[in-house]
């Protein structure tokens, strides 16, 4: 069993943040009820292609370990089901814009009034607060709003996004993390509390050394493509039959790194000999560098760099990094089987636990699959029938459950 192992968290999220956040909880072995509306679902299970089957791969990528309850808030009878899940929910997690549930008595402030246990955290663009916490919120933009932008792309060229959507991924991450330290406090105080999530937060906080330096000079960083601004040689280099990633983080490594490369001379010069003058010499570095790597393949260079204690990577595409024994025996690649389409793959769990690990345990869920067990399961008196607007489906919820 994991951590989170009789806890139940009410699913109210839709797209990445929320559900990046949820499915944390539940690797960690929280329960996880996704509350979905009926025929369309999460917004994500119509984004592809690539689609596998009728799910589309990247609602499939965020969404194990959940149970999907397809539900209408505005038929009669679907907010008395979800007074039923909150009643006997721990933590409560949901991502629209700041407002949009005030009329359904859903809002923080009107289920604690009722559940003062209750954990509940909310996901937004801006926050609940502020001149602009009405101002929808999405990755691209938060990327652009945040500063990220600005500093990521070639140094001579437009503001690239991330080829993730870092923003989202990273507001659900300290959601999760908001959400256990609220848990912590509450086996103190008995009491819940709201965790409030701006993703313009989020981002301004991934700055950090960059924030840091501005802070420090006043002049706003640019983009520098794959270089560091504070460390060098620290990017990227075309070998004879690929790219390399170059991590020389200090001036011992900078003399291990010459000895190496068979560069004596480079280690001997003066304009090299600190980390410091390796920046204000960059340009001459560079110039000497790029031709001595472009000399020799990629993994000749790994092999001697590797040996020498370098630090050093292969400029991987993703079928290299799921084909890596690393990979396999740290289990990030998880088979999972499907209500509809049998085995599929997953990303596996990052946090590693000694005693309580999470676990990949179910595959993320068919629109409504659990719509007729999990109110039974809730006593609301149906007798196992549909949920209120909702689609029965196939599977149940887990028995021996502690409610």
């Amino acid at each position: 069993m994991g951590p989170l192992h009789g806890l139940t968290v009410l699913d109210f999220t839709r797209v990445l943040s929320g559900p990046y956040c949820t499915m944390a909880l539940g690797d960690l072995g929280a329960r996880v009820i996704k509350l979905e509306h009926p025929g369309r679902g999460d917004d994500t299970r119509r984004w592809g292609p690539p689609f596998l089957g009728d799910e589309s791969a990247y609602f499939l990528s965020v969404n194990r370990n959940k149970e999907s309850v397809a539900i209408d808030f505005k038929k009669p009878g679907a907010l008395d089901v979800v007074e039923k899940l909150l009643a006997t929910a721990d933590v409560v997690v949901e991502n629209f814009r700041p407002g949009t549930l005030d009329a359904l008595k859903l809002d923080a402030a009107s289920v604690r009034a009722r559940h003062p246990r209750l954990v509940y955290c909310s996901i937004s663009g801006y926050g609940q607060t502020g001149p602009r916490r009405e101002e929808p919120g999405y990755d691209a933009v938060m990327q652009a709003e945040g500063g990220l932008m600005s500093i990521t792309g070639p140094a001579d060229g437009a503001p690239y996004r991330l080829g993730v959507a870092i923003v989202d991924i990273v507001s659900g991450m300290f959601a999760a993390q908001g959400i256990l330290a609220a848990l912590v406090s509450r086996g103190i105080t008995g009491r819940g509390q709201v965790v409030d999530i701006g993703m313009l937060d989020a981002t301004t906080a991934l700055l950090t050394y960059q924030a840091g330096n501005y802070f420090a000079n006043g002049v706003a960083p640019g983009r520098l493509g794959n270089r560091h601004p504070t460390i060098a040689p620290y990017e990227t280099f075309a070998t004879a039959d690929g790219d390399i990633a170059l991590a020389v983080g200090n001036d011992g490594l900078w003399q291990a790194f010459c000895a190496a490369a068979d560069l004596p001379a480079l280690g001997a010069d003066p304009r090299f000999a600190t980390n410091a003058l390796r920046l204000a010499n960059y340009d001459a570095l560079r110039a000497q560098l790029a031709p001595v790597f472009a000399a020799r393949p990629r993994a000749a260079w790994q092999a001697v760099l590797r040996e020498a204690g370098v630090p050093n990577g292969a400029v991987r595409g993703l079928d290299e990094v799921f084909a890596d024994p690393q990979t396999a025996a740290r289990d990030m690649l998880v088979e999972v089987t499907h209500a509809t389409l049998g085995p599929v793959k997953v990303t596996g769990v990052p946090v590693k636990l000694s005693e309580t690990p999470g676990s990949v345990r179910t595959a993320p869920p068919t629109l409504g699959q659990h719509t007729a067990a999990v109110p039974r399961e809730r006593g609301d008196g149906q007798g196992g029938r549909e949920a209120p607007g909702g689609e029965g489906g196939g599977g149940g919820g887990r028995r021996g459950w502690r409610w």
